[in-house]
Parts: structure tokens; sequence; C-alpha cells
């Protein structure tokens, strides 16, 4: 079993430091494109968390609890610490993103989250494909099969090489544990958020991400709300370009770089 997690960093030392956290059922190279169009001014952290890709498998717990001790491990394993330091969450990554923000604030200068779900709050739909991977909680890889399904469509997970499919349903354990932890308690409390904040959202994006942005924004004292009109729930990786710029602008605008 792997006990730490896969990172890599790339960029000029002397610059600020960006780390990236993935979603669900996702892994750091969802963030490449992202990435490569940051790190030639921005030093950039990527990381596999515990359950895929190159952190798997793992044995868990898969609680935000231990996902933030995750980040924490992958922040402080960077030398030398450049500053300032801007989280970068899509999706459930930017749960934990906020969660360190508010945990542990001298990490964190800024956070900036990508269609965030906020599934423990009662508006949360029951629909999400996240809720629909909970109900399959008993069978973990049938629930990561049904949780792509939806995001990708049934099309092209058929078109998959067997070996993808394969090791996406083995990252069922990782997927459902979050998921249901996320469901079961509060993750971070918006008053303890004392950083810079940007949310933003596809405007091609389902309503409850646009709402969950939104609450963000609202909630979060001086948080900004963006949208990526032409983007949707994938938007780092299909909109990398824009995504870039908007973090840039944020980061430069907020922050003394």
């Amino acid at each position: 079993m792997i006990d730490e997690m896969w990172a890599a960093t790339t960029g000029p030392t002397d610059g600020p430091h960006l780390v990236l956290v993935h979603g669900s059922l996702d892994r750091s190279a969802g963030l490449l494109k992202l990435s490569r169009r940051l790190d030639d001014r921005f030093r950039v952290t990527r990381y596999d968390r515990r359950g895929y890709g190159r952190s798997a498998p793992h044995p868990g717990p898969f609680g935000i609890d231990h996902q933030v001790a995750d980040l924490i491990d992958v922040i402080e394993s960077v030398e030398p610490a450049a500053r300032p330091r801007v989280v970068i969450g899509h999706s459930y990554g930017g749960n934990v993103a906020l969660a360190l923000a508010a945990r542990r604030p001298e990490l964190v200068d800024a956070v900036v989250t990508y269609e965030t779900p906020l599934s423990w709050r009662p508006w949360w739909p029951g629909t999400s494909a996240g809720a629909d991977a909970v109900a399959l909680r008993a069978d973990p890889c049938e629930a990561a099969e049904r949780f792509m399904r939806r995001l990708i469509g049934d099309e092209r997970w058929e078109r998959l090489p067997p070996s993808t499919r394969k090791s996406r349903r083995a990252e069922g354990p990782a997927m459902v544990g979050e998921l249901i932890d996320l469901r079961a308690s509060t993750p971070w409390e918006p008053g303890l958020i004392g950083v810079p904040v940007m949310a933003m959202y596809g405007g091609k994006g389902q309503d409850h991400h646009r709402l969950g942005a939104a609450a963000i924004a609202a909630e979060v004292h001086g948080a900004e709300l963006v949208s990526l009109d032409d983007a949707s729930h994938p938007g780092p990786n299909t909109h990398p370009d824009e995504t870039a710029a908007e973090i840039e602008r944020f980061i430069r605008s907020r922050l003394a770089t």
C-alpha cells in the first residue's frame, strides 16, 4: 500500500507557489493542462490524492481530515517554500483547499475553487453524480463506473481501454469514502477563512454547481465569484487558458507578487 502522495513541482523556484488539488475520481493529470499554462510564471505543484492515480492503492481513511493532512505534507515537502502560496481546488479539491485555509491559515495566502460541491447543505440535490455514487456504496467499483458514465457518457466510457476502466473502478473506495464523509459533516466554516478566495463555475454547468460557487462567494468575506461562460464542470481541463488567465488576474490583483 502507498503511504505517501505522489507529487510533482515545476516552474521557477522564486515564483508564487500554486498547489493544484484535483476532484473525486480524477487525478493530477486532469489539471496538467492548467499547470502547463501557469508554470512559466509560477511554481506549480500537482499531486494525486490518496487512493487515486500514483497514490493508489491506499488503505484510507479518505475523510477531509486526512485529505488536509496530506495537503499539508505536500506543501511542506516543497523547498524552498515559495510565497505567496495559493491552493487551487477543482470540484471536491476545493473543499480540501478551503478546509486547509480554515484550519491552518498560516500555510495559505489565497484559495481558488472551481465548482466545489457543498453536498452537506440541505439544498444540495440528491440526484447529483456524487449522490448517485454514494447510493451504491456497497459496491464501490460499480459506484465509480456509474460516476464516470455520468461525467463522460456511456459511449466515451466504453471506448476507454480495459486497463483504464479497471483502474478507475479500483478508485471507487477512495471516491465513496470521501463523498460519504463530505455529506456527513461540514468540512469548513466560512467565518474561519480569512484569505482571499475566488469561487469559479462554468456558465454551461449544472445549476447546483453555480449555486455552490455563489454560496462560497457570498459567505466567505471578500470572496469573488467568476464564471467561465463557455465551460462546464471539467472547465480547468477543457478551458485551461481561460482558467489560468483568471487565476493570474486574481493573484496579481489580490496578492503582492
